[in-house]
């Protein structure tokens, strides 16, 4: 029993550690920019040695997965959580709006998302990593619109996800720019909206 309970309270300190270097990691990657952090400057932002740091993850690459799998997921909650409140036919034109009033689009996330796409460009290792990522992503995504009546110009769901997350790239490097979060939302609304349906359930126009 002692052992047990002496394993318990490692896994859980574990566990707090990886999750106190990943909240650290990200506040100084949107602060000064995935290329230019060390590990020594997340360690010092978290609070922790090398070594715990090592004992969580291999490599900055490796933390940044975790934090990029982290978003993903909780994405991917957004849209699982919209889209369950249709029956068995998805009703696209309410199924976005809810999803685009309730999807992650926060500017720091964005920052370091962004600035990790520049390096994985040059890295080859690195870029199929992060298509690997973003593969699944577009799988969830396609699995979702299998309930929804597509256009027949978008193909197959393959090609309707691929679309969807293009709609979101275009519009979060917007985004980025101008840094307006309710403008990006509308605009998310209308291209989702046009590229899912043939376009008679279109939201307002943009103010």
């Amino acid at each position: 029993m002692v052992a047990e309970a002496t394993a318990k309270r490692v896994t859980r300190r574990r566990v707090r550690t990886r999750a106190n270097l990943l909240d650290a990691a990200f506040v100084v990657f949107a602060a000064k920019g995935f290329g230019r952090v060390s590990i020594e400057e997340v360690c010092e932002a978290a609070g922790y040695s090398r070594g715990a740091f090592y004992s969580n993850f291999d490599s900055l690459d490796g933390l940044f997965f975790a934090l990029y799998q982290e978003r993903a997921d909780l994405i991917a909650e957004q849209v699982a959580g919209a889209l369950a409140l249709d029956g068995p036919d998805l009703d696209v034109p309410a199924a976005v709006d809810r999803v685009t009033d309730v999807l992650l689009l926060d500017l720091d996330w964005l920052l370091v998302k962004t600035d990790f796409l520049v390096h994985a460009a040059r890295d080859t290792a690195v870029a199929q990593t992060l298509l690997g990522h973003r593969a699944r992503l577009r799988g969830a995504i396609a699995h979702r619109l299998a309930r929804a009546e597509l256009p027949a110009v978008l193909g197959d769901l393959d090609t309707a996800a691929y679309a969807v997350v293009a709609a979101y790239d275009g519009v979060t490097t917007q985004l980025l720019l101008d840094k307006d979060v309710e403008h990006a939302r509308v605009w998310l609304k209308q291209l989702l909206t046009a590229l899912l349906t043939d376009g008679s359930g279109a939201p307002g126009q943009l103010p």
